[in-house]
C-alpha cells in the first residue's frame, strides 16, 4: 500500500494500492495540514505531523483508535517523521534539531542533535526491514519488469500488477506494451 497526505481543499490522510487504485481515506476530520507520515508496519498504525495544529497524531490503518500523541509549542515546525521501537523521531525545522518523542504518551521529548539543513528523517535497522518476496513486477525473461514495456506498478497484492506508460505514450490493448 501507498500512504500519503493531502491538504488541498480538504485535508486528509489516505492510502491506496501502488497503482493508485482502491483509494481509502484514513482520516478526514479534525485535521488541517498533515505533512509527514510514519508507519508502524507491525501494529498497523499511521502517525502524522499536522504543522497547522502543532500536533503529532496516530490512528490505525482504518482510521480508528485515533488520538493525539503530543500537541503544543514544543513541537512547532516539525518536518519528517520516523518510528522505531518506543519512539518517534522528527526534525524541528526552526532550530534544525532531531527530536525523540515517546510514541505511547508524548512524554520524554528530547533533542538528540542539531543538523545544518535537515528536512527529513529515516531510521534504518536491519531487523525492521521487511523480507521481499517474489512479486508481479519482477524482471521477466525478456528483461522487462512484470512484462511491462515501461512502468510496472504493484496492485492490490504482490501477485497483481498494472502496466503504465511514460508521458507521451499510450498503453496498448495487450495491457503491457506502450505505443
Amino acid at each position: 500500500k501507498l500512504f500519503f497526505t493531502d491538504y488541498g481543499n480538504a485535508a486528509k490522510v489516505e492510502r491506496c494500492d501502488m497503482d493508485g487504485m482502491n483509494r481509502t481515506w484514513i482520516v478526514d476530520s479534525k485535521i488541517e495540514q498533515p505533512t509527514a507520515l510514519a508507519l508502524d508496519l507491525v501494529n498497523k498504525y499511521v502517525y502524522w505531523v499536522d504543522i497547522y495544529l502543532d500536533s503529532v497524531e496516530v490512528a490505525d490503518y482504518q482510521g480508528r483508535k485515533r488520538h493525539t500523541i503530543i500537541k503544543g509549542r514544543q513541537i512547532r515546525h516539525l518536518c519528517g517523521l520516523a518510528v522505531f521501537e518506543n519512539y518517534l523521531y522528527t526534525v524541528n525545522s526552526d532550530n534544525l534539531s532531531i527530536l525523540r518523542i515517546n510514541r505511547y504518551n508524548g512524554t520524554d521529548v528530547q533533542s538528540l542533535a542539531r543538523l545544518d539543513n535537515a528536512k527529513e528523517i529515516r531510521v534504518y535497522q536491519k531487523r525492521t526491514q521487511t523480507a521481499v518476496r517474489s512479486h508481479a513486477c519482477e524482471v521477466d525473461p525478456y528483461g522487462m519488469l512484470g512484462g511491462c514495456s515501461h512502468i510496472c506498478l504493484l496492485s492490490s497484492n504482490y501477485k497483481a500488477r498494472t502496466c503504465r506508460c511514460r508521458t507521451g505514450f499510450i498503453l496498448g490493448s495487450d495491457g503491457r506494451s506502450c505505443k
